[in-house]
């Protein structure tokens, strides 16, 4: 089956449960899931009774999607993020992105908690992803393409929209949020990295790195939609900060969740 059947598929799967059209997408990152909890008259829907929908086996990833109203917007929450390292073929990963889209939501919000490698960052600190390097994990567009999602060869210049890049430092000035701009790399995991190899990243000019983002940013923008991307550096990168774990990065998250959460509830207000 190929990866745009998986996607119908899916979106009937959900419509069988709710016929909830979102406006705003938000893929929550590790330990920043107590957005969802925010969200008024929820509908909740397992990941489980979505056919062909990949189960997340990480800490801190719940596994469900969230419909509700969030700052007065229709809004579709991805509570569990899948990553390629846990064994899932690209076009698996990227499947809840696109079936949020498909399902009607025109805005891509795309959240993580990430390691800092511009050496001005501090654990806690958010950054503006300004854009990315995706050329260390595979391509979720290779394979078979289906026009009817969006053209064979889409154009990347502007990942994340700059309006809503515009919009989330006004949003973080209002809620006085740490605030920073950098690129964002996507290595491939579950290892963190190596000094050395943080040292090439950073000549490559990656400002902070994860595990997750670029590819769903790919596979949103494939699709036509607006983007916006926030990390919330947790830790620094190995050669800076040491050592590095998984209960870190959630301890961080759990400690800037309820800014992360005023920062995004403005964000959407705004849209």
């Amino acid at each position: 089956m190929d990866q745009y059947e998986m996607v119908r598929r899916a979106v009937r799967s959900v419509r069988e449960q709710t016929d909830f059209v979102p406006e705003v997408a938000i893929v929550l990152g590790s330990g920043l899931g107590a957005l969802a909890d925010f969200v008024k008259t929820p509908v909740v829907i397992p990941s489980e009774s979505i056919e062909g929908y990949p189960k997340s086996t990480v800490s801190g990833h719940a596994g469900r999607l969230v419909f509700g109203t969030l700052a007065g917007k229709k809004v579709a929450v991805q509570q569990g993020r899948i990553h390629y390292y846990e064994g899932y073929d690209m076009s698996e990963v990227v499947l809840p992105v696109r079936l949020l889209c498909a399902l009607g939501a025109k805005t891509v919000i795309l959240t993580n908690a990430a390691g800092g490698i511009n050496k001005t960052f501090r654990p806690g600190d958010f950054m503006e992803i300004t854009g990315q390097i995706a050329q260390f994990v595979p391509s979720p567009l290779r394979g078979a393409n289906d026009d009817t999602f969006g053209t064979r060869f889409p154009d990347m210049s502007e990942v994340y929209s700059g309006r809503l890049r515009a919009i989330l430092e006004e949003a973080a000035e209002e809620v006085k949020a740490p605030l920073r701009k950098g690129v964002y790399l996507q290595a491939g995991g579950p290892n963190y990295e190596s000094p050395e190899e943080i040292n090439a990243f950073r000549v490559l000019g990656a400002d902070a790195v994860g595990m997750s983002t670029a590819v769903e940013a790919i596979a949103a923008r494939h699709m036509g939609r607006e983007v916006m991307g926030v990390s919330l550096i947790t830790n620094m990168a190995a050669g800076i900060d040491k050592p590095l774990s998984h209960e870190k990065v959630k301890a961080a998250a759990d400690r800037a969740g309820e800014k992360f959460v005023s920062l995004i509830e403005r964000v959407i207000a705004k849209i």
